[in-house]
């Protein structure tokens, strides 16, 4: 029995299998990550402008004027005051609210043109439709039509 070889115990892995792995990884990972920033939320330009409409009615129907402000352009959107007197009005009369869909949108640069199609909470089969003005300020979509109460 002669001495043992240190070089025979060695498992025969390399580290070299690994790294190129990792290296892999990384790289989709990147990829993915700038896929991600360039495509931005995904959203087309119509499909903003109605969820602008959305999140309008949301914010009315919560009573929420910092978020009614946020999707509803200055010159329309009044004092918290009125808005909340008459939004509580409403509700009195004909229940909430509900945004059905926004059909017809076009879009012409920061202005857009659409559809708001509704119904309250006591007529649910009465849909109303609104047309409907919007413009893009700073990055947002905005209604820009008064809000029907």
């Amino acid at each position: 029995m002669g001495r043992r070889d240190e070089s025979q115990d060695s498992t025969g892995s390399s580290p070299l299998p690994f790294l190129a792995a990792l290296v892999i990884i990384i790289v989709v990972l990147i990829v993915i990550g700038l896929f991600a920033l360039n495509r931005g939320d995904g959203l087309s330009e119509e499909d903003q402008v109605s969820r602008a409409a959305i999140a309008q009615n949301d914010a009315l129907q919560r009573q929420n004027y910092p978020d009614l402000r946020g999707y509803t352009c200055a010159a329309v959107v009044g004092t918290e005051a009125d808005m909340v007197a008459r939004q509580r009005d409403s509700v009195a009369k004909h229940g909430a609210r509900y945004v059905d869909g926004v059909t017809g949108v076009a879009v012409d640069g920061d202005h857009a043109t659409g559809t708001v199609i509704y119904h309250f909470e006591k007529a649910p089969d009465d849909k109303i439709n609104t047309p409907t003005t919007f413009t893009r300020e700073d990055g947002v979509w905005k209604v820009c039509s008064p809000t029907a109460a």
